[in-house]
């Protein structure tokens, strides 16, 4: 079979969008990304975003520590038609540079189980509960850690007053190996503080009950589901 590999014809991929005349492409570096003013903007706005958030402070770097490298992810982000909702920038922590027992320990999370969320599906389909979905933004930017972790200062955003400084991190961020964790201590602190109680069955599952209502919650690393019912019951999941 002759195909046009074979015959030396090569041409470009042309990606299809029927809403957007132009996209610029995903850049291969930060450096690169800097260039454009789109995906500058995106960057921008998330490295702003952290210091709002409080994530990391500077300081001097001690001596002998591990330091973990910190790169940027970029995506295209699209609405339901297929057209171009907004450039996306994250930053993050690369995980694979943590040491474990200097700044990283217990990694594991508990994960709500399928069988738990089978119940609660049925139980809400069989007692005609309408379902909604609460999606957490950035959540695990809410998680506090627990260990020291020093990382490098953003590419592209060094300080110039204090480019030899690193960031300690108060808040958990993306890639991070604890991070997870981190995100589910933090939602449990908060859950059990509102009256809500862990199920024996599953960790993942908080229960709360009143002379009016009993509500579940689902715990999940990115976001809960709610589900209301009439004003006798109601389950969250």
């Amino acid at each position: 079979m002759t195909t046009r590999a074979k015959s030396g014809i090569h041409k470009p991929t042309q990606r299809l969008n029927l809403h957007t005349t132009s996209i610029t492409p995903l850049p291969r570096s930060h450096l690169q990304a800097l260039q454009d003013p789109h995906w500058r903007t995106a960057m921008n706005e998330e490295f702003h975003a952290l210091l709002k958030n409080g994530t990391w402070k500077l300081v001097p770097r001690p001596l002998g520590v591990n330091v973990v490298r910190s790169m940027w992810l970029f995506r295209h982000k699209f609405n339901a038609d297929g057209s171009l909702s907004r450039y996306k920038a994250r930053l993050v922590a690369n995980g694979r540079s943590q040491q474990p027992g200097i700044d990283c320990d217990e990694t594991f999370s508990p994960v709500v189980k399928p069988a738990t969320i089978r119940t609660i599906l049925s139980l809400a389909v069989s007692q005609h509960w309408p379902i909604h979905q609460l999606d957490v933004k950035n959540a695990f930017l809410h998680g506090h850690l627990q260990e020291t972790v020093y990382m490098h200062q953003p590419p592209g955003f060094r300080d110039p007053r204090f480019k030899d400084h690193v960031c300690l991190l108060q808040r958990s961020l993306y890639d991070l190996k604890q991070a997870p964790r981190a995100w589910y201590h933090r939602f449990t602190q908060y859950a059990l503080q509102i009256g809500f109680q862990h199920s024996r069955t599953d960790t993942s599952l908080f229960i709360y009950r009143s002379d009016h209502a009993t509500v579940g919650n689902q715990g999940h690393k990115h976001a809960q589901r709610i589900t209301k019912t009439d004003s006798q019951s109601r389950i969250q999941s």
